[in-house]
């Protein structure tokens, strides 16, 4: 069992962080990692359903408490409907930015505030629980590696390490390691919406979207 509390896009976001640099890796393509972990968690919640594609809440008001969630929720809900591969980039940085400010509110992440070019307020945030971040990876790479049979990995957890691995997560694995699990990495990903099949269809649209945004966003030679 991965940290109970923390969301999955919430968890996504940490595993992203470097702590031996103290910096978070691939900062470009953490945006959708992090959208894509918002748009699993609600589909697995089962506040958000696949329609023919489209990612479309399934009751009125439905809320989570989680400021991020509900806060992707109520944009979802006022917007026109849209597929969930568009979903995974479309203004993903309001979730990156509930998420870190949520994270930083529970002290797991420390905010100093900043102004670009002297001018513009900004916030930077550091590490501030590395030992929470280390035990997080630790624990997506026993699920990622085993020996715990895939059947016995929660779905939430699988959707962690699947999403990570679509989005070429350095931090939890590194290129050849994604070849070497390949064949585990889909079966989590199967794990991770196999309660019906519209949520797996969901929870697939929404892992393809992730590896097809970090491919388009990763710099030359990457």
């Amino acid at each position: 069992m991965l940290n109970g509390p923390l969301s999955l896009p919430a968890r996504l976001y940490l595993l992203a962080w470097d702590t031996t640099k103290g910096k978070v890796t691939a900062a470009s393509q953490v945006p959708h990692l992090v959208r894509a972990g918002a748009l699993t968690e609600l589909a697995q919640r089962g506040l958000l359903a696949d329609a023919d594609g489209v990612a479309t809440p399934t009751t009125p008001d439905g809320r989570t408490g989680d400021p991020a969630l509900d806060g992707l929720l109520e944009l979802v809900e006022e917007s026109r409907p849209h597929k969930w591969k568009t979903w995974v980039t479309l203004r993903a940085r309001i979730t990156l930015d509930a998420v870190e400010a949520q994270l930083a509110a529970d002290g797991y992440l420390r905010a100093e505030k900043t102004r670009v070019l002297g001018v513009f307020p900004s916030v930077d945030y550091e590490i501030d629980r590395v030992a929470v971040v280390e035990g997080l990876r630790e624990e997506a790479r026993l699920a990622l590696t085993g020996p715990v049979p895939v059947e016995e990995v929660s779905a939430r957890d699988a959707a962690l390490v699947s999403l990570a691995a679509a989005a070429e997560l350095r931090t939890l694995l590194s290129a050849e390691e994604r070849r070497r699990y390949e064949a585990r990495v889909a079966a989590l990903a199967e794990r991770s919406g196999p309660a019906a099949p519209t949520l797996h269809q969901a929870v697939q649209e929404v892992r393809s979207a992730v590896a097809a945004a970090v491919t388009m966003t990763a710099p030359p030679g990457d």
